[in-house]
């Protein structure tokens, strides 16, 4: 991970560990110029645009900033369109997002349900692949971002994030979260029978109300708070998440 470029953990939470940017952290201005021209563009021109009929190429590249900017949240199809300028609808936006999700940028995660036959997700939440996809496109800095709490906070939640579901493919297990209400559990990991709810707080004061009331009506193997209060995330991004299990 980190290690492997000389990185600090911090480095590798706000940069996000792209083998091509290593050498290029030291100017910021640089990096986010590669991250953006050499991997976030070419990566949906060649790895979507040209393999992929994509009728509405502009709404896609939009839908990716957006859910960037929105990484971590959840967010219904019918209010992101709302934000978007190009007409488009719901099962569009879907597909895009699994393109998305296909070449390792931008995925959506579906509502946990337990037993109960699934439904087809309105409301996905954003997760990102790598946090540089994030702070690339941002125009704070590392020097800004690592000294505000609101800010440094998301990053790691999202790190968290991105550890899990570049993980979910080769550990083969599902990655979902759960929201009733106002009560929500930020991550639950699903294999086989086995179900393990995951919570993210950095900075914040612990709330364990959401993972109760999970942890009460579905009654998962382990409810695990990762952060403030539990385990302490530069801990987490060392695990194999299938350990977990």
């Amino acid at each position: 991970m980190s290690a492997a470029f000389g990185w600090s953990l911090e480095q590798y939470v706000y940069f996000g560990g792209y083998p091509g940017s290593a050498s290029l952290i030291g100017d910021e201005k640089r990096w986010k110029n590669y991250i953006v021209d050499s991997l976030i563009q070419t990566s949906i021109s060649k790895d979507i645009l040209m393999l992929t009929r994509v009728d509405k190429p502009a709404l896609l590249k939009r839908m990716f900033e957006l859910g960037c900017l929105y990484s971590g949240q959840i967010l219904s199809f019918t209010k992101i369109m709302g934000q978007l300028q190009e007409a488009g609808n719901t099962t569009t936006l879907a597909g895009y997002l699994h393109l998305l999700s296909d070449c390792g940028l931008l995925g959506g995660l579906g509502k946990y349900a337990g037993n109960v036959i699934r439904k087809r997700i309105s409301s996905p939440k954003f997760q990102v692949f790598n946090n540089a996809l994030i702070t690339s496109q941002s125009n704070d800095t590392y020097e800004k971002v690592i000294i505000n709490p609101q800010l440094w906070g998301r990053l790691v939640e999202s790190s968290v994030g991105t550890h899990l579901i570049n993980h979910a493919v080769s550990e083969r297990y599902n990655l979902c979260y759960w929201r009733d209400g106002n009560y929500e559990v930020d991550f639950i990991l699903e294999k086989g029978d086995r179900v393990v709810g995951l919570e993210v707080k950095s900075g914040r004061k612990a709330d364990h109300l959401g993972m109760s009331i999970f942890a009460g009506k579905f009654h998962p193997d382990k409810v695990l708070l990762v952060g403030t209060g539990g385990i302490p995330w530069e801990e987490f991004l060392k695990i194999n998440p299938n350990e977990l299990f």
